[in-house]
């Protein structure tokens, strides 16, 4: 229980330091007059590091030791977001973004997350299974909010000094020189928090007990044992190649939408900045929280996939909405609403994830999916900032909600057919 007490404090933490950046990053981005292809590009190249650390924790995760691996994730992530902290040049940003795995998805779903699925259920009944994930995403969506909160300490150590306050497109906020300087170094100091928060997740994960530890029976190989394939059973095989597909459609679609991308289409779109984006997006991820427990309650009566699905389309349809808005206060409420849906499907698609594998599987399966996720998050920014500099802001909402969509439908035709056990055998869910 402690171990899990450690976990959910990380996570917590964690997700405060990628909440926080997720709104900063593209108007740090932007403040260094990189245009919005290169601030897409920067972003791609943070979570294509992020692609990359869930790669190596999926296949030697176990062997290297989760605790270590955590440990090691975290430190990463505090030397990457410093260096980017004190970078001026796109290809230093880039950089930095891909060591530190700078997340400007503006949710916690890196490396550690891959390990902290793997390890929770093992704590908990199937019954209780969904139950221990919604509670983890809603500290982890709670620790986002407060990142948001987080975001505007920038413009509040501006104002406390009395410097230019931004405002108006970029080019407004750019000239003259004097205010700029004075809202990189602030936004500068603000992603040095970003990294003092994620030194504390390293120093908690010295804390855990070996008892995190997956035992042999659990998927670790011997010294030149099994591959990881070969530790996968054909049925495990056939679902993953089905569901992996799947969550990769979706994530390319989340990599246009961003919660940095976001946070700069408001800010382009309406002229607003992180003094009002901050509590934008803490009131979204307060709204990401409770949808977590109404996941659960919903999945015990109708289904994992029926809840997946039934709240993840209206959500979509909801974006679209806002990238038509006639004012920041119409659009801000429209993405409230979405947000109460769009993160119902989390804690239920990691619980179906984890219910319909071996045991021994689950770090392997967790990583798998998690990989793809992130990978396809790490193509789409690119091609959301080039859009967004051709054609038009909203060009990302667009796509990404029309991507969404059809992801949905998708995923109702492949998995109506495979339960979790719990909805199986004496299950309450249709």
């Amino acid at each position: 229980m402690a171990d899990l007490r450690i976990l959910y404090a990380a996570a917590f933490l964690r997700s405060a330091a990628t909440g926080m950046v997720g709104v900063l990053m593209g108007v740090f981005l932007a403040q260094l007059r990189f245009d919005p292809a290169q601030i897409g590009c920067v972003i791609g190249v943070g979570l294509a590091g992020a692609a990359v650390a869930a790669l190596i924790v999926t296949l030697a995760g176990d062997r290297f030791g989760r605790r270590r691996s955590l440990f090691w994730v975290a430190l990463l992530g505090v030397a990457g977001g410093g260096l980017f902290a004190l970078s001026s040049h796109p290809l230093a940003a880039g950089a930095a973004a891909f060591l530190g795995m700078v997340n400007g998805m503006g949710r916690d779903r890196g490396a550690a997350l891959i390990l902290d699925q793997a390890i929770l259920p093992a704590a908990v009944t199937d019954r209780g299974r969904t139950r221990a994930f919604a509670w983890y995403n809603v500290l982890q969506d709670v620790g986002g909010a407060l990142g948001g909160l987080l975001a505007g300490l920038p413009a509040a150590w501006r104002h406390m000094a009395g410097a230019p306050e931004a405002g108006g497109s970029m080019s407004d906020l750019l000239p003259p020189p004097s205010a700029a300087v004075g809202q990189v170094t602030s936004l500068r100091a603000a992603l040095a928090v970003y990294a003092a928060l994620l030194l504390a997740t390293a120093v908690l994960y010295l804390r855990l007990s070996p008892a995190v530890e997956a035992a042999r029976s659990e998927g670790v190989a011997p010294e030149g044992g099994r591959s990881t394939r070969e530790r996968l059973s054909p049925a495990t095989r056939r679902i993953l190649w089905k569901i992996s597909s799947l969550f990769a459609l979706d994530s390319l679609a989340g990599g246009f939408l961003t919660t940095a991308l976001l946070a700069f289409f408001f800010y382009e779109r309406f002229g607003v900045d992180e003094s009002l984006l901050g509590p934008l997006f803490f009131g979204a991820r307060l709204a990401n929280a409770l949808s977590h427990l109404g996941a659960a309650w919903l999945a015990r009566r109708i289904g994992l996939v029926n809840t997946m699905v039934f709240t993840h389309i209206p959500s979509s349809l909801l974006l679209a909405t806002v990238a038509y808005a006639p004012s920041f206060a119409v659009a801000a409420a429209l993405f409230l609403l979405r947000e109460g849906l769009v993160e119902m499907d989390v804690p239920t698609r990691q619980s179906y994830v984890m219910a319909v594998v071996r045991p021994e599987e689950r770090t392997v399966a967790s990583g798998v999916t998690h990989l793809v996720r992130v990978g396809a998050w790490a193509i789409a920014p690119a091609f959301a900032g080039l859009f967004m500099r051709e054609w038009a802001l909203m060009m990302p909402l667009l796509i990404g909600a029309g991507m969404k969509v059809i992801y949905d439908l998708l995923l109702y035709a492949a998995c109506r057919g495979t339960r979790p056990p719990e909805e199986r055998v004496g299950g309450s869910a249709a």
